[in-house]
């Protein structure tokens, strides 16, 4: 990562120049569970913008009207909801995404296709559309605003999560910032999760670099988050660009493309890390790295794996040192593997060598369990590539959550 990158310790997603945001209550949630619940992200100027989706079948109203909006990689805005999802809510929700989006454009004087939508919430209920109309009007818009905006897309997440870095491209003394702000708690597994982030920058991106610059972040970031094993139909990771810093037009393979996707990275695992240490119920963070695979495919398959393993979500909670059920999870992976050359460690205590159990103090097995993180190494030895991946463990409070989620 470059030396001359700084995390920004009151940092936002309203952190780059240019950007404003704000929030408000609409009573879409109930009153208990937050005080803010709709919410706008706004620049002010035209932003390149790109976005990375659900990969479940199911899609809801506000991702097929996002994946239409971003069609010529620009937006101006984002409003969110929380407390209903708006999904397998039928025409009446693409109505209802496609009003929600005229009425924000028709407050900040943009078209309604430079907005785009999103919600959180509950599946298959329609959204509460009179609500959102008498309430659009009285968010208020400034450069404070994203911490309220990081609040009022909560659901069952236990705190706001954001953050912001700062940086110099390699060919200029400009600095940028891209700051971004994510909800997600439970329902998450790789390939995105009940999980909304947005970035925004000051950096000048050219569209097809911000594409692919987004999806290699979340590849390595919100893609290698497991709490539960399921997707939602709201997922988006949606970034925008309005290129307020001044900096020169940063483009693939050109002086300043690598620093801004070590940034963007950054902020993408920043996040996905809190995520992970948030999930429902969750009291561990769990890391889990896998080295010396044949590819980085298979890294990626072993650790997510691993951190997505009931059985060892279980034992880790209950700071049981049975590891056995790390390497049994690591062999149904699918993962190129040779069990005599592989070893497996809790932080740097050592359990196996070379596919034999190795004698261990089980305090203090025990006691690297029943930390905050917990780290889990896997060598394999047979290959240059390694991954990460994040999870957490699995508490009675989880299926306690998920059983009274409606009622």
């Amino acid at each position: 990562m470059t030396s001359n990158l700084d995390f920004i310790s009151t940092g936002t997603i309203t952190t780059p120049l240019g950007f404003l945001a704000g929030a408000t209550y609409a009573g879409i949630k109930s009153p208990s569970d937050s005080a803010l619940d709709l919410g706008i992200l706004y620049s002010e100027a035209h932003c390149a913008a790109a976005g990375v989706f659900t990969t479940n079948r199911i899609k809801a109203a506000p991702v097929t009207l996002c994946q239409r909006n971003l069609k010529d990689s620009r937006a101006q805005a984002i409003v969110v909801n929380s407390g209903c999802a708006n999904a397998c809510t039928g025409e009446q929700g693409l109505a209802y995404a496609a009003e929600t989006a005229s009425l924000t454009a028709e407050k900040l004087g943009l078209t309604p296709e430079a907005v785009l939508v999103a919600s959180t919430g509950v599946i298959g209920r329609a959204l509460p559309m009179e609500l959102v109309r008498n309430s659009i009007d009285r968010i208020t818009l400034s450069r404070e605003g994203g911490h309220d905006l990081a609040k009022s897309i909560t659901t069952t997440d236990r705190f706001p999560k954001e953050t912001a870095v700062q940086t110099n491209l390699g060919h200029e003394k400009t600095a940028i910032a891209i700051g971004g702000i994510a909800k997600g708690s439970g329902m998450i597994h790789p390939n995105l999760a009940t999980l909304l982030c947005f970035l925004a920058t000051d950096a000048a991106v050219e569209p097809e670099f911000l594409k692919e610059a987004l999806r290699k972040a979340v590849d390595v970031s919100f893609n290698m988050v497991t709490i539960d094993g399921d997707t939602s139909p709201n997922d988006s990771v949606i970034i925008l660009a309005n290129g307020l810093s001044g900096s020169e037009m940063i483009e693939s393979n050109k002086p300043g493309s690598e620093e801004f996707e070590k940034a963007l990275e950054a902020v993408c695992l920043s996040l996905a890390k809190l995520i992970a240490g948030d999930g429902e119920g969750a009291t561990r963070l769990i890391e889990v790295n896998v080295e010396g695979a044949l590819t980085v495919t298979d890294a990626r398959m072993g650790a997510r794996a691993i951190a997505g393993s009931s059985l060892v979500k279980s034992a880790v909670h209950g700071s049981d040192p049975n590891w056995g059920r790390i390497i049994a999870a690591l062999g149904r992976s699918g993962v190129e593997m040779t069990e005599s050359k592989t070893d497996l460690y809790l932080d740097n205590l050592c359990l196996m060598k070379g596919g034999c159990p190795q004698s261990f103090d089980r305090a203090q097995a025990r006691a690297i369990l029943n930390g905050a993180e917990v780290p889990v190494r896997i060598c394999l030895n047979i290959g240059d590539a390694a991954a990460t991946a994040w999870g957490c463990d699995l508490s009675q409070e989880y299926v306690t959550i998920n059983s009274e989620y409606t009622t």
